[in-house]
């Protein structure tokens, strides 16, 4: 799979500009603050409907504008010509998924994969297990539309158990408590099974990726730390006891104190916590690892790769750990943001050099 065309109107600091990338590496290239970033940004909203550097949607509008636009298309040997488009509008967005109108922003994902690796992705590493719990939330949304409509309706269900939780009518609580527990746990189930089976599949390929980058120097590890195992029913029944056994410490604090909101992801580099002890450098090589694994999954699934868009993620590699990266990806399409002065180090790549929101 590769983005053939990528059109910006009005989005950020770019007027109308529109990239035609090839099927291999693409280097979008400049000084600092010119807009490559926004690139990024872009096919990433288009692949899946989010972006981690916006809070209001209306911001990615062009100062000088009322709207915004963005479209890609796309090729790919299993669904033939794919297209996506966003309008952004001060009062929300349209977006139109291959010619037609789309209800709902989940309607983007699945057409065009992306796996992407920015600056945002070391709190994979350094941060909360929030970040890593919306990692696999990402990856696995793409992957199956079951999981993002089971962590949806989970999302739902808990809120409405916390407000439950608040209500100063104790007695209406307890006698509540079991049903949304029973709905919970069925939801739930969906959520746990398909995270330990994608952790699973990436443990090896992120493993693997990062013995190949650090030249076998350095051991990565990640696991899947969560508290319920077994079969499917086995698994019900565990959350639903522990919600059970929790049900007095949950009226106490207001919220819900166990499920797959509560998991993480355990990460050690040669033995050790990578957040704790881990360098910056080894955090930036774990958290690639691990989109390269992600990657790997993709390809597993789907029969094709996604495009690999890495934005600011050489900056802080040696040339060695650089080269490393890069042999991994053969086949796949990538689009790669850096500085004039890194340029030098890719070779066969198409350029795309960018002055203040401009390719010229």
């Amino acid at each position: 799979m590769y983005i053939t065309k990528l059109v910006l109107k009005n989005y950020r600091n770019y007027q109308s500009e529109t990239f035609e990338f090839s099927p291999g590496i693409n280097i979008i290239y400049g000084s600092n603050a010119q807009g490559k970033t926004n690139v990024a940004e872009a096919v990433f909203y288009l692949c899946t409907g989010y972006s981690p550097r916006v809070t209001r949607e209306k911001q990615v509008i062009n100062h000088q504008a009322e709207s915004a636009q963005i479209t890609a298309n796309a090729k790919s040997d299993m669904l033939g010509d794919l297209s996506t488009s966003i309008e952004f509008l001060s009062s929300g967005k349209k977006i139109t998924v291959n010619g037609a109108p789309a209800q709902k922003t989940a309607e983007l994902i699945g057409n065009i994969n992306a796996v992407m690796f920015d600056p945002q992705q070391l709190k994979l590493v350094q941060e909360s297990p929030e970040d890593r719990r919306r990692f696999l939330d990402i990856a696995l949304s793409q992957i199956n539309r079951n999981y993002l409509y089971a962590l949806s309706q989970y999302k739902k269900i808990l809120l409405q158990r916390n407000n439950l939780l608040k209500s100063p009518d104790r007695e209406l609580i307890f006698e509540t408590l079991p049903i949304w527990d029973e709905q919970l746990a069925t939801v739930a189930l969906t959520v746990i099974t398909q995270r330990n089976a994608f952790i699973a599949k990436l443990k090896p390929f992120c493993e693997q990726a990062h013995s190949i980058i650090t030249d076998g120097k350095e051991k990565l590890e990640i696991s899947y730390d969560y508290k319920f195992f077994g079969e499917a029913e086995e698994i019900k029944s565990q959350l639903k006891q522990e919600l059970y056994e929790r049900m007095e410490k949950d009226v106490e604090l207001g919220y819900t104190t166990v499920g797959p909101h509560r998991d993480d992801i355990k990460i050690k580099i040669n033995g050790l916590d990578a957040r704790i002890y881990g360098s910056q450098g080894q955090q930036r090589t774990a958290a690639l690892s691990l989109k390269i694994g992600e990657l790997k999954i993709f390809k597993e699934h789907f029969g094709e790769y996604p495009v690999l868009i890495l934005d600011d993620a050489m900056s802080e590699l040696d040339g060695v750990r650089r080269e490393k990266l890069l042999s991994m990806l053969e086949g796949v399409q990538t689009l790669i943001t850096c500085t004039d002065a890194e340029i030098l180090s890719f070779e066969g790549a198409k350029l795309f050099r960018i002055e203040r929101g401009v390719i010229v």
